[in-house]
């Protein structure tokens, strides 16, 4: 292994620092960012690299004793407290959630402690089982049911990871891996002590790139947000064109069909500007407003791709569900609502099939000129193109004057 070799040598407060300051920040900014699941997942990898330490004092895992008692009972426990942190749903640090994962923290503490008593020599069965041959395990000092806990656990994380594409997931993923290795190569030392560390960097890792997905990307529509619209334009350089997109009597829809449906609508028309050609590029600006910037293009050649778009807009069609009960009419508002759901049908689905609603979507278009070269000249050409396409009939494009 490379630390363990000439080649890098590492000195033992070098280690220590990285060790402490991983779970530091790690810690603080799970507390800061409102993950419970991170925060509670760097708890259990310090808390049991702690224990190890406490219970064995040695840097090989002890034969006999509290100290391979707490090992196998420790390196079973970990897989699947990340494996559940893993697929819990995050609900935040509200009191019962803080109290009840204390709670968790407390009561393994003290199961692995009254295993571990002065003077014990056997522990748990559950953590000695070996169904197969102890020869074909002697390469690890880790038991046949621990190394079965990390397989599980380490499957459903991916599984998981698969499905919820998301920073946090992979980081529990990694972080077993590397509590894997940890557990590997000992109970304490600078080897333990950096692999365990790197398990904490890998969640840390997840929640610094959490947090910027929050800041730069809609998790409703999966489209870069404002802020990342407001540092594309300020790169912007002559010759460009800018769109700004308007979904067309979005309010009724909300009103008429409440905010699920609202949702469908935005999460709609957002895949559909994604897939604009031309090198366009579309930002959710807030609500039902979107924006597309063409770097390098004509405001001609831009309305040509935006055309298509507004077209394929226009053709698709989703099927309304249930709806949001927050927002269900009244028993004595039902007609009026009844009402609104005929008229909005009329003016919004011109091509609506049973059960099936389409929308459609209003652009303004602008480019950089002799009067308008700043990018918010441009940015208000361009809404006011918008104003007019909603003024002459909506679902149509504009180009600015």
């Amino acid at each position: 292994m490379l630390i363990e070799s000439h080649w890098l040598s590492l000195p033992a407060s070098a280690i220590a620092f990285y060790y402490y300051a991983v779970f530091g920040v790690g810690i603080v900014l799970a507390w800061r960012f409102h993950s419970s699941r991170v925060l509670y997942a760097l708890l259990i990898l310090l808390l049991s690299e702690r224990a190890l330490e406490f219970f064995s004092g040695a840097r090989q895992v002890p034969a006999t004793g509290p100290g391979r008692i707490a090992f196998e009972a420790i390196t079973f426990l970990v897989p699947l407290n990340l494996l559940f942190l893993g697929w819990a749903r995050e609900r935040g640090l509200s009191a019962p959630v803080v109290a009840s994962r204390l709670l968790s923290i407390f009561l393994q503490s003290v199961f692995v402690a009254v295993l571990c008593r002065p003077g014990q020599i056997s522990g748990f069965a559950l953590f000695e089982y070996s169904p197969l041959n102890p020869h074909w395990f002697r390469w690890t000092n880790l038991s046949q049911a621990s190394l079965l806990a990390f397989l599980v656990a380490g499957i459903f994380l991916l599984i998981r990871f698969f499905e919820i594409p998301k920073p946090v997931e992979s980081g529990f993923f990694w972080s077993l891996i590397g509590s894997f290795f940890a557990f590997y190569s000992g109970t304490i030392g600078r080897t333990p002590s950096i692999y365990m560390a790197t398990a904490a960097l890998t969640l840390l890792i997840a929640i610094i790139e959490t947090s910027y997905s929050m800041a730069y990307q809609d998790e409703l529509t999966a489209l870069p947000a404002r802020r990342a619209f407001n540092e594309a334009r300020l790169a912007l350089q002559d010759p460009y064109a800018l769109a700004m997109v308007d979904i067309d009597h979005f309010k009724q829809f909300n009103d008429t069909y409440g905010h699920d449906t609202g949702d469908q609508v935005l999460r709609l028309v957002a895949g559909k500007l994604a897939q604009v050609t031309g090198g366009g590029k579309a930002f959710r600006c807030g609500g039902e407003e979107f924006a597309i910037i063409f770097p390098g293009m004509s405001l001609e050649d831009a309305m040509q791709h935006l055309e298509r778009v507004r077209e394929s807009i226009e053709s698709s069609s989703f099927h309304v569900r249930g709806g949001d009960r927050r927002y269900a009419p009244r028993k004595n508002d039902r007609r009026k609502a009844q009402v609104r759901r005929g008229r909005l049908s009329r003016s919004l689905s011109p091509r609506r099939g049973r059960g099936a609603v389409s929308v459609t979507v209003s652009m303004g278009v602008a480019q950089p000129t002799t009067k308008a070269r700043e990018v918010d000249a441009v940015i208000a050409a361009a809404d006011k193109a918008l104003y007019r396409a909603k003024a002459n009939g909506r679902n149509r494009l504009e180009a600015a004057d």
